[in-house]
């Protein structure tokens, strides 16, 4: 297959299903357990080659460039190095934002891993998709779960992954009307960073019983909007805060179900019905080009 000028290709959502932090490392990181999966909620971006070496970027708003992920990564792969010592061709890269910022959904992070991904084929490097992830953490501790493109138990602080297949509800994700701050919530005095530490068997035994998201009681308490969307979300059923973001979620067992609760949400509130995918929606496109 020849390697194509443009790709357009989703940057999905994730989900912490549960997120347990156990305890504390001496570089100020905290270790934690959790369980990651995508949702069919992306984020697009679209990449055309340049010859130039130049990454230009549009539909980011007034963020610059040097504090977004999407030109930091295309960035980090051009310093990668080219094969045989030829120069990179450069990209224009274009987003249609979908997932909110801040929103614990992974969007920065899933922006970069796309990237990345992309780069890689258009630019012809044949990276390996662990050679990928390296690069990633470097930008983020989320972004190499999606460079991945399953959906994963994670260890230490978020990097050590493990492939898993929990069930693929459909979701009701809300998106109270505030931005978190993750430094806040992890400096809380409150904050639980003791949880022992689990088997990943236990997560998919009965209900799952005694997992939790160790950073919603602060983030409850911080912030009345998540706290409010919290408490109307738990009469459907096991609802959690996802990662240290705003949003919050419950599984339906069937789209129609989730469509009526999502009709009853509290004004003000933004939300969207989405599948839990174990498959990242990135690499269920990619294979459709291919």
């Amino acid at each position: 297959m020849s390697t194509p000028a443009t790709l357009t290709l989703p940057a999905p959502a994730k989900l912490n299903l549960f997120l347990h932090i156990t305890g504390r490392r001496n570089d100020g990181y905290h270790e934690l357990q959790t369980l990651f999966q995508f949702l069919d909620y992306s984020d697009s971006l679209t990449f055309t080659a340049r010859d130039d070496g130049e990454v230009s970027l549009s539909g980011m708003g007034e963020l610059p460039a040097a504090d977004n992920l999407i030109t930091r990564a295309a960035h980090r792969l051009q310093q990668s190095g080219a094969p045989g010592g030829q120069s990179h061709p450069g990209a224009d890269i274009r987003i249609e934002k979908h997932l909110p910022s801040g929103g614990g959904l992974g969007g920065g992070s899933s922006n970069a891993a796309t990237t990345l991904v992309a780069l890689n084929r258009l630019w012809g490097l044949n990276l390996s998709r662990t050679q990928l992830a390296d690069i990633g953490l470097s930008l983020g501790a989320d972004v190499p779960v999606f460079i991945h493109g399953h959906a994963a138990w994670a260890e230490g602080i978020g990097e050590q992954l493990t492939s898993v297949e929990p069930a693929e509800p459909w979701y009701l994700v809300l998106h109270p009307d505030c931005e978190i701050s993750t430094g806040e919530v992890f400096g809380h005095s409150d904050l639980t960073r003791n949880t022992p530490k689990r088997r990943i068997r236990t997560a998919f035994e009965g209900s799952g019983s005694g997992f939790r998201n160790d950073c919603e009681a602060v983030v409850r308490l911080l912030y009345p909007e998540v706290d409010k969307a919290l408490a109307w979300l738990q009469h459907y059923g096991e609802a959690r805060l996802t990662g240290t973001g705003a949003c919050v979620f419950c599984p339906f067992e069937t789209q129609s179900a989730a469509i009526t609760a999502y009709e009853e949400k509290p004004s003000g509130i933004n939300g969207f019905i989405a599948r839990g995918r174990n498959r990242s929606p990135l690499y269920t496109q990619l294979g459709e080009l291919d």
